[in-house]
């Protein structure tokens, strides 16, 4: 079936994009209910008027003339694509990309215009989020690393004190101590946030992982750091591109009897294990040259009974390598950082036993 003038008509006049027609002279001579959707005009507010109406000034509106005339926008007498910006019944400016051709007679002389317009609203505000859930991952992940290094090194320094004072008072110090865990978590629970709003655009929490066990590193139950006797002896392999996260679960773990070797990357951790043995490995989701789910597949291949714990500054896992390695059957916790010590400490303890 061929498709008549009247079919034509109906499917234009419907169209939910805007559609202006005008004679030689500029004037508006057509406007389809898309444009009265999107511009909030009635057809005889605008019929017979000049098309400059629609444009926040008369340059703007001659520019997109001029381009409609000249080489740049896909030819003379045609404009593809060409980004610009309406103005509506209320005012407001709209972004909207215009595909435009002179209508001639048969003479071939000007006789007015045809164009098709795209509302940009919808789809630079997808744009926009978009690009906040990049900024968002890439923001949770720079600032986690500090924290983490923060929250260990006031566990170790608690220790220090704790140890220096003897059967002094350290109180306060403790009190001061706290307070920086506190607003840590603070920082924490809204980079989180920020890691649920790019996971769905209705801003809901969703558990990406599915029924797998995520830790909340952020514990409430601070209490006074203790080592923890069950670690004595262990050898603990951590990964971690951070030089500050390694060196400080490196004390950490130190502290409570435990031999620890650190590597910056997943092929260093595997020329690790190859020198020695190791209880556990510690490795970070996110490292260069090699992943935590590359590093997590050789080891389970090699090193079979090896128990792995996985850790992340992203609480949002954009390359699906937690599940991807969850998929391969990773049983160990997926720690968020900052690592809560007393669980990073008990959950090392019990995977170790259950080895």
């Amino acid at each position: 079936m061929s498709l008549s003038r009247e079919h034509f008509e109906e499917l234009t006049k419907r169209s939910p994009d805007i559609i202006v027609g005008t004679d030689r002279k500029g004037r508006v001579v057509y406007f389809n209910d898309g444009a009265h959707d999107c511009l909030g005009y009635d057809s005889d507010e605008v019929l017979g008027e000049f098309v400059g109406l629609f444009y926040p000034s008369v340059e703007e509106a001659r520019r997109v003339a001029e381009a409609m005339r000249g080489h740049g926008h896909g030819g003379v007498g045609v404009c593809n694509t060409l980004e610009t910006r309406f103005v509506t019944h209320s005012g407001e400016e709209i972004p909207v990309a215009i595909a435009a051709t002179l209508l001639y007679d048969e003479k071939g002389e000007e006789d007015g215009t045809i164009g098709f317009a795209k509302d940009l609203r919808d789809i630079l505000h997808k744009d926009q989020l978009a690009t906040l859930g990049e900024v968002a991952v890439g923001l949770s992940h720079e600032i986690n690393n500090p924290l983490a290094v923060i929250i260990n090194q006031a566990t170790l320094l608690e220790n220090d004190i704790s140890r220096i004072a003897g059967e002094g008072d350290c109180s306060v110090e403790n009190e001061r101590l706290d307070a920086i865990r506190r607003e840590v978590a603070r920082i924490s629970e809204i980079v989180e946030r920020l890691g649920e709003m790019v996971e769905s655009d209705r801003y809901e929490t969703i558990h990406y992982v599915g029924p797998a066990r995520m830790v909340d590193l952020r514990s409430e139950d601070r209490r006074r750091y203790e080592p923890d006797d069950r670690l004595q002896g262990l050898r603990i392999l951590v990964a971690d591109d951070d030089a500050g996260i390694s060196r400080t679960l490196q004390e950490m773990l130190i502290a409570d009897g435990c031999e620890v070797e650190t590597a910056a990357n997943g092929e260093q951790a595997l020329e690790a294990l190859g020198r020695s043995d190791f209880d556990l490995l510690l490795s970070d989701v996110v490292m260069p040259r090699m992943d935590g789910h590359e590093l997590y597949l050789r080891v389970s291949e090699s090193y079979p009974e090896l128990p792995v714990l996985m850790m992340t500054a992203f609480h949002y896992d954009k390359d699906h390598i937690i599940k991807r390695s969850r998929m391969e059957g990773l049983e160990g916790v997926i720690f968020k950082k900052p690592v809560d010590p007393d669980r990073l400490r008990c959950t090392i303890a019990e995977s170790v036993r259950k080895r």
